[in-house]
């Protein structure tokens, strides 16, 4: 791919997109902002990649993250100044808007798509519940990590059959990182509906 006429080769786009996802997801462990920057950072390369390819779904479905990162991220930034006392957010019209955004998206997933083989089905199972699954990790759901699992193995099936290599390697670490996520949001969960024994 040519950007100001300098050529990038492929293989740079999905490495670097790659890298940039396994850091995001250290930040997520911890519910911290940096996950959406390094999240967002990595549909640069991604968007890239896959437009270089003629992937236009999975293109799209960078273009979906980025409007779901922005809302995510200043979501997020609204919950910690409430938490901390700093005032009510509309939290109805925010809530509101992650389904909204995600029934719009799959909605013109569904108009875009040609459903002509298999491998377009699959891409389009992966991109609806890539959908549910951002969704769902705005609202800090811990429910979110194992639908990303199921993004990742079909993922790991889909890039094998295009040939990107970092792409099909990282769904494994992608993998082993949405199990602990998986773990430590649980217990985290866990923690705070345990009851506190006051001691006379």
């Amino acid at each position: 791919m040519y950007v100001f006429g300098l050529g990038i080769p492929s293989w740079m786009l999905d490495w670097s997109g790659s890298l940039m996802v396994v850091v995001s997801l250290v930040y997520l462990f911890r519910k911290r902002n940096g996950y959406w920057h390094w999240s967002n950072a990595s549909l640069i390369p991604y968007f890239a990649l896959f437009v270089s390819g003629h992937e236009l779904m999975l293109a799209g479905l960078q273009a979906s993250y980025l409007v779901f990162g922005v809302h995510g991220l200043v979501l997020w930034k609204l919950e910690r100044q409430r938490d901390r006392g700093g005032g009510r957010f509309n939290e109805q019209a925010w809530y509101s808007a992650g389904w909204i955004l995600s029934l719009g998206i799959f909605g013109y997933t569904i108009a875009v798509t040609q459903f002509v083989d298999g491998w377009a089905w699959l891409e389009f199972v992966i991109v609806s519940l890539s959908l549910l699954a951002n969704w769902a990790t705005t609202r800090k759901w811990t429910w979110s990590w194992p639908v990303w699992l199921v993004v990742n193995a079909l993922q790991a099936v889909y890039f094998q059959h295009l040939v990107l290599r970092g792409q099909f390697l990282l769904q494994f670490v992608l993998f082993a990182m949405s199990v602990r996520g998986w773990i430590v949001w649980h217990r985290d969960e866990r923690k705070v509906e345990e009851p506190t024994h006051a001691f006379v």
